[in-house]
C-alpha cells in the first residue's frame, strides 16, 4: 500500500494539521516508508508465539482486603460517620439529585 499527496492531504485535514505543499510532499515518503515498515511486520511468522503486555513478565501485588476495625487507624466507622451526614440512605450518603 502507500499514500500520494491527496492521501496524505486528507489525512492531515482529519487530524486538523495545517500543511503546505513542501511539507505535504515530505511527508509522503515518510509515510510510504511506515507502510512499508508494517507491511514487513505483518509477513514475520508468529506462530506459537505468546502475545505479551509487557516486555517483562509482571504480576499485580495483592493483599487481603481487610477493614481495620480501629477507629483511629482505620474503618469500622460508618455508623459513627453517617451520623454526622444531613442525609444517610442504606449506609451512604445522601445527597440532592443534580439532574434532572
Amino acid at each position: 500500500m502507500s499514500v500520494d499527496k491527496a492521501t496524505v492531504a486528507k489525512i492531515a485535514s482529519l487530524a486538523r494539521l495545517r500543511m503546505d505543499d513542501a511539507a505535504l510532499d515530505r511527508m509522503v515518503p515518510e509515510l510510504n516508508q511506515i507502510l512499508g515498515f508494517v507491511e514487513q511486520l505483518g509477513q514475520v511468522d508468529v506462530t506459537g508465539v505468546e502475545p505479551m503486555t509487557a516486555v517483562i513478565a509482571q504480576s499485580l501485588r495483592l493483599r487481603d482486603d481487610v477493614v481495620d476495625a480501629d477507629p483511629l487507624t482505620g474503618g469500622g466507622v460508618r455508623d459513627a460517620v453517617l451520623a454526622n451526614a444531613p442525609a444517610a440512605e442504606h449506609g451512604f450518603f445522601g445527597v440532592p439529585k443534580v439532574i434532572e
